[in-house]
Order: structure tokens, then C-alpha cells, then sequence
């Protein structure tokens, strides 16, 4: 006689964003793999790497972004061309078109990741304004390191809690230092010539209001509910993540905006080429200049392992769509596209967020009414197995 009431008042509990599924609106794989994103065309004027990121024209005929015959996104540097004192090597950065708002999960699948002394790849996200909006690294490390490094870059405000439930092991907690704050992966295999003998592995990164998580499973420990998503995936069950940033240190929609997908290869700059840094795995004399002319000069045979093979990347998200930028009034906003999840695409159907802090508002936390449903029934099955107690 009691049961009805109780249900009523449970049906009005907020729904926490892990109860309800988040559906694929972009897909990066096969042939298509490099439709929906830009090539920087330009040095390395943001690390201090010396490298030229190539346009897709100089990528494309010179290999050094591609898919393979088996369907696979190959990212690499130029292992074949001498290159000649006080020159950059070429290799590749590219950034997507597409913008994701909070409430989003990005999986990152990949066999192979750029390794080697001087080699400094990383697979992250930007606001629009970056540094402003926020930036989230998923995957990054540098010369010979055995282990990934996680991080959140964020404006003054933002930091990391260190009573977390997480498996990595918090380096930094003031998310504006240089390097962020940091964690490092303690599981094996997450980076380096160990990733690839593994067969790889997978990331998977949800971006959401109660904070942005990291998880990462080796090829071998890959769950089938990550592995077989295709339409939708469920968060629910994945357990410890390998970092956590929760929103209780870290405000997620005061500090980022709708971020952009990058993957990229530099070499030597701000962090692989620091005379400590490379020298702790790469030996040298010591010098400032010793990464660059132990490998980034001459033959390119240094970078034999000096690429990205990637099987896909997946978004998948809470609202209807994705962003894209547009112009109007003389200022670029970003606006919802709605359509196929392949490529990039769709058709733009309402004004979303224009790129500033706290502008996610106008584009989150719209979630299809399937979702709703199966979030509803999942609280409605909750509250009856609690009363049956």
C-alpha cells in the first residue's frame, strides 16, 4: 500500500549522469579517419619542438599521416629524410573541427604509440580560447618513459583533490603550473615499446559535471562494454579509473569549455628536450642542445618507433550532437550539428555555446528520451530493491 508514494518521490531524484547512456555523435576510423580534421601547416611555435607540423597535402604525400591497408590511422614522424643542422624535422599535428561539450566520453583505441629519445606525443584536448577553456591530457609522455602522464591545464581556481578513489599516483595538485596536475599511470604496458608488445590498449575519458575521469585498460584487459560500443556506452561499470578530477577541487563547467580533439608529435621543445629530462633516459652529454643533435638531425633512423597506429576514436555524449564553430556578428560561436556520428557529417540546427567559461550551459544535459527512460527505470529499480529490504 506504501509502494506507490515512495516510487513518486524516487522518480523526482536528480539523475546523476552515470545512470544514463551516452550516445555516439562523432566517429573517427577506417578510410575516413581524417575527415574532420585540421593540420597545423606551421613549426612548432607552441612547445618549442623542433619539428614543421606538415599540411595534409605535404602529410599525405610524403606518408606521414595515412590509413593503412588493414584500416588503421598511421601518425608518424619523417624517419627518411637528412636533415641538415639548424632545420626541423617534419611530422604532424591535427586538430578536430568538431567541439565536445561537458558530458561527453572520448575513447582512444591504439596499437602503437611515438616512442624514442626526443619523441614527445600526446593525445589531448583544448578549449576553444586554449589556453582559456581548459585543456585535458589523455595520453603524453616523452623520450624513453615507461608510463603515460595524465593531466588538467586549467585557469587559476582549478586544482586536484588528492583523497581520490584512483589508481594512478597524483604528481602536482595546482592544475595552472606549467606542467599541470599531474598523474601517473601505475598500471603496465601504458606507454613505450611495452604499450606496443602488448597489442596495445584503450583510453577512455569522461568529461562530465562531477569531474573528468581517465580510464586505461591494455589490450588484454579491454571490457567488452568499451570494445563493443557502438551506438552507446555506459560508464557504470568500468570501476577504478587511472585518474580522477572530481568537481569538488576542480569546478568543471567554471574552468572548461567545449574542448577540441588533438593528437600530435613533436620533438625535443619544453619538456622531451630539457637537458634533466632527456638525460634520465636518453643519456647525452647533458647540454641543452644534446637532444637535438643526438636525433633530430642527419638520418631520421632514430624514429623507427615514432608513430601513432590507431584503430578509431569515439565520442560519445549526453547532448544531441556536436559543435562546430560558425561566424556571426563579427565573433565566432560555436553551434550545435546535428547528423550522422560518422566524419564529420550533419547539419547545424541551434546557437550553442560561444567558447567562454561557463558557456557549456547553452549546449549540455540534453539527453535522448530512451536515455531518460532507461535512467528513470534504472532509479525506479533502485528504489524498489531499497524497500524491499
Amino acid at each position: 500500500m506504501h509502494l506507490a508514494p515512495h516510487l513518486a518521490a524516487a522518480l523526482l531524484i536528480p539523475l546523476p549522469h552515470v545512470l544514463a547512456a551516452y550516445d555516439l555523435v562523432r566517429e573517427y576510423s577506417g578510410s575516413s579517419f581524417f575527415s574532420g580534421w585540421d593540420f597545423y601547416g606551421n613549426y612548432d611555435n607552441l612547445t618549442n619542438g623542433d619539428v614543421n607540423w606538415v599540411t595534409q597535402a605535404n602529410a599525405t604525400q610524403s606518408k606521414l599521416a595515412y590509413v593503412d591497408d588493414s584500416g588503421h590511422a598511421i601518425i608518424k614522424v619523417d624517419n627518411t629524410t637528412f636533415v641538415p643542422y639548424n632545420y626541423k624535422r617534419d611530422t604532424v599535428r591535427i586538430t578536430t573541427t568538431d567541439y565536445f561539450a561537458v558530458g561527453s566520453v572520448i575513447v582512444f583505441d591504439a596499437n602503437h604509440l611515438p616512442y624514442g629519445c626526443s619523441v614527445w606525443p600526446a593525445f589531448w584536448t583544448k578549449g576553444e580560447n586554449w589556453p582559456i577553456g581548459g585543456e585535458i591530457d589523455i595520453i603524453e609522455g616523452v623520450n624513453l618513459m615507461t608510463y603515460n602522464q595524465m593531466a588538467l591545464h586549467a585557469q587559476t581556481g582549478c586544482t586536484k583533490a588528492t583523497s581520490v578513489t584512483q589508481s594512478g599516483t597524483t604528481g602536482g595538485t595546482n592544475c595552472t603550473d606549467g606542467s599541470g596536475c599531474t598523474v601517473a599511470e601505475n598500471q603496465s604496458n601504458s606507454y613505450g615499446a611495452s604499450f606496443a608488445n602488448a597489442g596495445g590498449g584503450v583510453w577512455a575519458t569522461q568529461f562530465d559535471e562531477s569531474g573528468i575521469y581517465i580510464w586505461f585498460w591494455s589490450r588484454s584487459s579491454v571490457p567488452s562494454s568499451v570494445s563493443s560500443a557502438s551506438s552507446s556506452i555506459d560508464t557504470s561499470s568500468w570501476g577504478t579509473p587511472s585518474a580522477s578530477y572530481p568537481a569538488s577541487s576542480c569546478n568543471i563547467t567554471e574552468f572548461f569549455t567545449p574542448q577540441q580533439l588533438v593528437i600530435d608529435i613533436t620533438l625535443c621543445g619544453d619538456w622531451a628536450g630539457v637537458a634533466s629530462v632527456y638525460q634520465a633516459t636518453c643519456g647525452g652529454d647533458g647540454t641543452a642542445t644534446a637532444c637535438y643533435l643526438d636525433n633530430v638531425i642527419n638520418n631520421g633512423t632514430n624514429y623507427t618507433y615514432a608513430y601513432f597506429d590507431i584503430n578509431y576514436v569515439k565520442v560519445f555524449s549526453l547532448t544531441d550532437g556536436v559543435l562546430v564553430p560558425s561566424t556571426s556578428g563579427g565573433s565566432t560561436v560555436l553551434v550545435t550539428q546535428t547528423g550522422s556520428a560518422a566524419g564529420a557529417s550533419g547539419s547545424s540546427t541551434a546557437t550553442g555555446s560561444s567558447g567562454q567559461s561557463g558557456g557549456n550551459a547553452a549546449v549540455a544535459g540534453v539527453v535522448s528520451a530512451g536515455s531518460y527512460v532507461a535512467a528513470v527505470g534504472a532509479t525506479v529499480l533502485a528504489a524498489v530493491s531499497w524497500m524491499l529490504l
